[in-house]
């Protein structure tokens, strides 16, 4: 009766680690012989455990990837010409991510790009980032919505704190001047602070003109272009991961 009452009590502290490992240490004849130190430290230890997987689980749902299950170690780097087993490295050490810097990943359709910008959020979510996937006219339809309510500040400010904010498809569609400004706002709420993560299909030089306002393109690609590592993604031969019939979530 005493181990049960000390088991729904931890429970009550929503210590579910320690409960569970209560019960573990009741359930074998092992756990008996252990001292009250070594008991109390395989509690500790399964709850740390635990609160660490819980907080896991939640920057994963926050982050909302479009490809959840991608990995750092599932990139095929034999497919993939323009990233180094070197450049992949350095990057899944999310030392940028501490330095607030940013990754530009461009390339043709089909180069998967996508995927690997997923693969890196999935790494910063295990390395215990704030994580946060957008394509562009999603970004853009969620400001014009904060605008109509008046909680556009609020929206920025919450982007702007995102530890690694990815942009999918930069510059994949002409820009008005509204989103022009949405999205010098939040670059600019997160310069030299907060990493971000764009992908685009177009090489890096082509996003001025692209851009469609020479003097905000001159601010926004300041912010974003100046510290950040660029790599420009291609496969074997030219040719797609789509063409080359890789699964849809490589492509």
């Amino acid at each position: 009766m005493l181990i049960a009452g000390l088991i729904e009590r931890l429970r009550s502290l929503k210590l579910h680690g320690m409960a569970r490992a209560l019960v573990d240490l009741g359930a074998t004849r092992s756990g008996a012989e252990l001292s009250f130190e070594d008991r109390l430290t395989l509690m500790i230890d399964h709850e740390e455990a635990e609160r660490a997987s819980r907080a896991l689980r939640r920057r994963q749902q926050v982050a909302k990837l479009r490809f959840p299950d991608a990995s750092i170690e599932e990139v095929d780097l034999r497919r993939r010409q323009g990233l180094s087993r070197s450049a992949l490295l350095a990057l899944a050490r999310c030392e940028w991510i501490r330095a607030g810097h940013n990754v530009l990943l461009t390339g043709k359709t089909g180069v998967g790009k996508t995927w690997l910008a997923c693969a890196l959020g999935e790494r910063a979510c295990r390395e215990g980032f704030s994580v946060r996937y957008l394509r562009l006219p999603a970004l853009f339809a969620a400001m014009q919505a904060a605008r109509g309510d008046g909680t556009a500040p609020r929206l920025i400010e919450r982007l702007g704190k995102v530890q690694l904010l990815i942009l999918d498809d930069f510059a994949l569609y002409p820009l008005d001047s509204e989103q022009r400004r949405d999205l010098m706002e939040i670059v600019e709420e997160r310069a030299q602070r907060r990493s971000t993560l764009l992908t685009s299909q177009l090489p890096v030089k082509a996003w001025h003109a692209a851009f469609g306002d020479p003097t905000l393109a001159d601010a926004v690609l300041d912010r974003l272009v100046h510290n950040a590592y660029r790599l420009e993604l291609d496969v074997d031969k030219g040719k797609s991961l789509r063409d080359a019939g890789a699964p849809p979530e490589l492509q």
